[in-house]
């Protein structure tokens, strides 16, 4: 059994990689950094261990991963990060890399390994999105729209899957706060209490090996989620509006 993570260098990609290695998947682990790549490698002596290091702005990256790795069973789409500001402010080269990363790297690498999943009816696709999928994200709008793709796309695969009658599953994973890099990247603090990335990996595989489509972690998380679905969008945009606001460094 093979599991590939990308943005497997920090945070829940790297505590994938322990709890995949626990259960006694060979990894692919992909990022840009090597020498923290090359450290989770050291760390697990129990299964086979491939580094691969790319960038997944690059669309010819991704292609070329999957050409490298393509007989997997488990895909997990874990690579992505946030631009935050008021649009008028925020980097466009900026956004458009993190787009390529959020939004074309997933889809380019769902689409090949799902292909090659349908043929042999077998096979875990895990794409983790955000609680940020849910809303509209003033002062975060780039990085919540992204990750309402992968939400969306993963949501629709799922439904065509289950009329096909398919033995692939696909599941989109939306955490809230993550206790990660992720805030140091987008330049943030977060003002709500965040969960370990230990316990995001942990939560995120046991929810995905039921064939759980939607995976939210917390009761405050999920409460969210329902609120979404009940809330008229101008609230959202307001409350989330002030949440971003206060995460301001």
């Amino acid at each position: 059994m093979k599991a590939l993570i990308t943005g497997a260098s920090s945070g829940i990609g790297r505590e994938l990689a322990f709890k995949l290695a626990q259960r006694g998947y060979d990894l692919i682990i992909t990022a840009r950094r090597r020498e923290r790549l090359e450290e989770i490698k050291q760390k697990i002596n129990s299964v086979n261990v491939e580094i691969h290091v790319c960038d997944l702005s690059s669309e010819e990256a991704c292609r070329e991963l999957f050409f490298k790795y393509p007989d997997v069973d488990i895909i997990i789409n874990n690579a992505g990060y946030g631009v935050f500001g008021d649009f008028y402010d925020t980097d466009l080269d900026s956004e458009l890399k993190m787009l390529s990363v959020n939004i074309t790297a997933v889809h380019i690498l769902t689409k090949l390994y799902y292909a090659e999943m349908v043929k042999r009816d077998s096979g875990y696709i895990l794409n983790v999105a955000s609680s940020a999928s849910f809303f509209p994200g003033p002062l975060f709008s780039s990085y919540y729209a992204s990750k309402a793709y992968v939400l969306r796309l993963s949501q629709a695969i799922a439904y065509e899957l289950k009329k096909r009658k398919s033995g692939v599953r696909i599941s989109v994973f939306c955490p809230g706060p993550v206790d990660t890099e992720f805030n140091d990247v987008a330049g943030v603090k977060f003002g709500v209490g965040s969960i370990t990335a230990e316990y995001a990996a942990k939560y995120a595989l046991n929810q995905m090996f039921k064939n759980r489509n939607v995976i939210v972690p917390s009761v405050k998380i999920k409460f969210m989620h329902l609120l979404s679905k009940l809330s008229p969008s101008a609230l959202s945009e307001a409350v989330v509006y002030r949440i971003q606001k206060a995460k301001r460094l």
